[in-house]
């Protein structure tokens, strides 16, 4: 007898949201409840052990600074219970607190928050995570099954199959997981850049889909295309959100962030960041070879990294920056074809202007201004006045 995984619809997902601020818990308690999830709600670290005996979560979202027992504490307290050991721990830190994550993550925290947060990131951590808990529900209740089974000549090879399957999608969410924190980090530099790193995902796909690339090439790019411009993380603040032109030295720079990023992600054995890699380091070489940092010309530019470049121009020429309004698509469009042969591979502008009204349909989809949801201003809000207070 085999026993499949239960379906994340077999019943309702069961959230406590925990938080010392009520205006918060009942914010993100009405957006749960109206995607269908069951919600408790606690106000500190105390009342929430004891709603977690009776409620059962399979998520827990926190607040880190809270009185009685903190968020930290509270995370430590589940995860060193085996009866709530499963249950996943969201914890919500600061944008660069990079000190409570750490302390979040040696306290067995499952993932992070960071104010100020939008919807969809908060549906999505926890739909993520109440897929592993209903998992490790069921992975609990199929080892009980298995014993029953344990006498059919079949057990051990189900066994065996079904831990290469676990062992196989562990290794590609822990791959997809690495390549999300990697991407987010760098995004949450700058307000400006929205919604970028899932436009310049679809954007590099779809041009890569009409190239004709194989499945798993658009796999691989789909998810090494958004880590472009990781580098930035190590580019100061008052360089890269400066709102004028940069100083000849600042422009020197602003260009390290390709060597940044690829010294960032150099070394990986996943293909993803293996590919992630070149993309940084080269995705603002030119066709001409006037690009940087090394000169690169033609068909040496490695593909991704060419596709990936044309994608970014695109999107960075049609959205807000620091030092500049959002130009319309069709000043965007006339940039992007005069740079045919200078710039840009002339297969890959070809290409780009083949499917020219997909990539307005995506550009639509992933609009700046449909991203910053009511509780991102809620809470944006909120922190202003705890600072003025």
């Amino acid at each position: 007898m085999i026993f499949l995984p239960l379906n994340e619809n077999t019943r309702i997902i069961r959230v406590l949201i925990v938080d010392d601020d009520k205006s918060i818990r009942e914010a993100i308690a009405d957006i749960l409840e109206a995607e269908g999830y069951a919600i408790e709600l606690a106000e500190d670290g105390k009342e929430a052990l004891e709603k977690i005996e009776k409620f059962k979560p399979d998520v827990v979202l926190t607040d880190f600074l809270m009185p009685k027992i903190d968020g930290i504490t509270l995370c430590k307290l589940i995860k060193n219970n085996p009866e709530t050991i499963d249950i996943g721990v969201i914890l919500i830190t600061g944008v660069n607190d990079l000190e409570t994550r750490v302390n979040g993550l040696l306290a067995g925290a499952d993932d992070f928050l960071s104010k100020p947060f939008m919807v969809p990131e908060l549906q999505a951590r926890i739909k993520s995570l109440s897929k592993v808990k209903l998992y490790h529900d069921f992975l609990r209740t199929y080892q009980k099954r298995l014993e029953e089974e344990v006498e059919k000549k079949t057990a051990d090879l189900l066994k065996a199959n079904l831990q290469l399957q676990l062992a196989l999608d562990e290794i590609k969410e822990l791959s997809l997981e690495i390549i999300y924190r990697l991407a987010k980090s760098a995004e949450y530099r700058d307000e400006h850049t929205g919604y970028h790193i899932q436009r310049i995902s679809h954007y590099s796909v779809a041009i890569g889909a009409h190239l004709g690339l194989s499945n798993d090439a658009l796999d691989v790019l789909k998810y090494a295309s958004p880590l472009h411009d990781i580098g930035k993380l190590g580019i100061p603040d008052s360089i890269l959100l400066k709102p004028g032109p940069l100083t000849p030295e600042e422009w020197r720079v602003m260009k390290l962030h390709t060597k940044i990023g690829a010294e960032i992600l150099a070394g990986s054995k996943i293909k993803y960041l293996k590919a992630a890699e070149k993309i940084a380091l080269y995705h603002h070489e030119k066709w001409d070879g006037t690009g940087y940092p090394e000169g690169l010309k033609g068909e040496r530019i490695p593909l991704f990294a060419r596709i990936t470049a044309i994608a970014d121009v695109f999107d960075a020429l049609t959205t807000d920056r620091p030092y500049r309004k959002a130009m319309s698509v069709e000043e965007a469009f006339e940039i992007i074809a005069r740079g045919r042969g200078t710039h840009f591979d002339p297969l890959i502008v070809d290409a780009f202007f083949e499917i020219k009204e997909e990539l307005l349909t995506i550009r639509e989809l992933f609009k700046d201004e449909n991203e910053i949801p009511h509780l991102f201003k809620m809470i944006r809000a909120s922190e202003s006045s705890d600072a003025q207070n």
